[in-house]
């Protein structure tokens, strides 16, 4: 992103210290890059479309309706919905160290023409018919798709190739698909009153928390748990949450075993391991780096 944002400066032109804006326009979609070169306080911003915000540098303290106030660092997405206010503070903005972030706005209909296809291939049951991105405001950390798409999306905005509109449209489609998964799967993660546990999705991810160091739990065991066949529960279940069962399972598993090198840092690897519901060290120890970016051991002499 860095050599990205050299390019995007070469080109912009500076008309004030805080906040200064930058439009790039396509078909059903702009880009707004902001930067801001001084301390400021309570700068209120407000889209008449929906909009993904992602930071690029410095700090922000995000102000949002039905959110507490929150530090908005690089490599952070807030997804905000048309109208919504954001207020915000730039503790550490100066003109050697500027605060930058980008405002990718969508056309609402995109939204909705997207949202209607994801809907009828997604619904959970009874319970979901309805994902939309354009309802409330969410703030999204180390959600690596969303990151990676944003990227690609400002390569191509700066690039303005011939064919910069097309790839575009095919981008925000799956950006749109990858914030409704997003929403889906905290809904189901974070389902405190027990709405979707009658689900099948719902049920399923209720007994991998129940379970977790059940060694024997594989997708053959959990499909017939939700009666289903193996290869459409498989579908089923990365559709709606964005990852296939056993990575959701492995996730889950390296955030107990992180728990336990926390709480107990005499245990050895190989009794974590096991703890954590793994019956091979070597595997656990390859799920912890990719997930993790360092071995047990680093994460274990880290703390």
């Amino acid at each position: 992103m860095s050599q990205l944002l050299k390019k995007h400066i070469t080109k912009r032109k500076l008309t004030t210290l805080v906040e200064n804006r930058t439009t790039y326009s396509a078909d059903y979609t702009e880009l707004n890059i902001y930067e801001t070169h001084a301390y400021a306080q309570e700068v209120s911003l407000k889209f008449d479309f929906p909009v993904i915000a992602n930071m690029l540098c410095g700090k922000k303290i995000m102000h949002i309706g039905g959110i507490p106030s929150f530090d908005f660092f690089p490599g952070e997405s807030v997804v905000m919905p048309t109208n919504m206010e954001m207020v915000i503070d730039f503790p550490l903005a100066t003109q050697n160290t500027p605060t930058r972030c980008l405002a990718l706005g969508i056309d609402s209909d995109k939204i909705k023409e997207v949202a209607s296809r994801f809907n009828q291939r997604v619904a959970i049951e009874t319970e979901n018919n309805d994902w939309s991105i354009d309802t409330n405001a969410s703030h999204l950390t180390n959600n690596k798709e969303v990151s990676v798409l944003i990227e690609r999306l400002v390569y191509t905005f700066l690039d303005n190739c011939q064919s910069k509109d097309v790839l575009l449209d095919l981008m925000i489609q799956e950006l749109i698909v990858r914030l409704l998964q997003t929403k889906a799967k905290n809904s189901i993660l974070n389902d405190c009153n027990g709405v979707f546990t009658d689900t099948r999705i719902g049920m399923v991810v209720k007994y991998i928390k129940d379970n977790l160091t059940n060694k024997n739990i594989t997708v053959d065991f959990l499909a017939n748990k939700a009666y289903m066949s193996t290869s459409n529960f498989h579908k089923k279940f990365k559709n709606t949450l964005g990852v296939s069962p056993i990575d959701y399972l492995n996730a889950e598993k390296i955030k107990f075993a992180k728990r336990l090198i926390k709480q107990n840092k005499k245990l050895l690897i190989s009794e974590i391991a096991f703890k954590s519901g793994f019956n091979n060290v070597s595997y656990f120890n390859r799920q912890f780096k990719k997930l993790e970016m360092m071995t047990p051991q680093q994460f274990k002499l880290s703390i």
